[in-house]
């Protein structure tokens, strides 16, 4: 059998998400950085990728269709994106979008990573959205949601200028995916940026008002999809949970592990641990 071949990445975006996520692929066993694409060539972020070992351009998507690419990281922002898939629907690449574009197949690792394995455009929804996703999920399978409210609270200092700029889309995109989850007929979902300090931790507060609910299945399911989220996200933690007339309340939150993140980016964490998780089960899959 012919050694796996490491996959080549790009990043496209220098700030936080991307250099985080230049970061995690040096560490894979099956995905190299090669190529981190950026604004500016007089960038923090593109000299700490150039330290890393990763070629920098500031050429945009033409950098990436003239290299020798087979996975592209997306953190740029909504607007951009659907010019990024447009040169890239023919090159045989894999694009994953951590943009709220709502572009591509939206998938959750715990939820249908397995789609991974043959898409070629994956939307990561947002960063609420990989934190919530995973524990309505398991609601829906046990209840019959009527309503579903996602509140997430993130700090100021973790969310860069495109994040700000796409607050529209990461509702609209959010409240999608939950609604296309759940098939609740209302969802609403609220974010608060904190300039708060000390910088709270990332956390999403669900509350849903269900039917025909089965409290210990629910309970069970729940305990067991936060472990398994935990497996890739170690500061993943369903922090409270009650079922009461009707109404379930969650409270998530995720702290970052190790790197450069500090330990309040949750939200960066929880999305780009998705993103190269789901990326190397593509790896996998192709080598096979």
């Amino acid at each position: 059998m012919p050694p796996r071949r490491m996959l080549r990445a790009a990043v496209i975006g220098a700030g936080l998400l991307g250099i985080d996520l230049a970061e995690r692929l040096t560490r894979s066993t099956t995905l190299s950085c090669a190529l981190v694409v950026g604004r500016s060539s007089g960038t923090a972020g593109l000299r700490l990728a150039a330290r890393m070992g990763c070629a920098t351009s500031t050429d945009g998507i033409d950098a990436v269709t003239g290299s020798d690419i087979d996975v592209v990281f997306d953190a740029s922002n909504a607007a951009a994106h659907p010019a990024h898939w447009a040169g890239l629907a023919f090159a045989g690449v894999l694009l994953v979008d951590l943009t709220p574009s709502g572009g591509g197949t939206m998938v959750a690792p715990t939820v249908n990573g397995h789609r991974a394995e043959s898409a070629r455009h994956l939307s990561l929804v947002s960063c609420a959205g990989q934190a919530v996703l995973p524990v309505l999920d398991v609601v829906a399978k046990h209840c019959t949601p009527r309503y579903v409210e996602v509140v997430t609270t993130v700090a100021g200092a973790s969310v860069g200028r495109a994040s700000r700029c796409n607050l529209d889309e990461y509702i609209a995109t959010t409240e999608y995916a939950v609604r296309r989850l759940t098939h609740a007929p209302g969802a609403k979902v609220l974010t608060t940026i904190s300039p708060a300090l000390p910088a709270p931790a990332f956390r999403a507060q669900l509350t849903v008002v269900v039917s025909d609910i089965r409290p210990e299945p629910l309970r069970t399911g729940v305990e067991a999809v936060a472990a398994a989220v935990r497996t890739f996200a170690p500061g993943y933690e369903v922090a409270s949970w009650s079922v009461a007339d009707g109404l379930i309340k969650a409270s998530v939150t995720v702290t970052a592990h190790g790197g450069r993140l500090p330990a309040y980016a949750g939200n960066v964490e929880i999305i780009n641990a998705a993103a190269v998780l789901l990326a190397e089960r593509h790896a996998a899959a192709r080598n096979e």
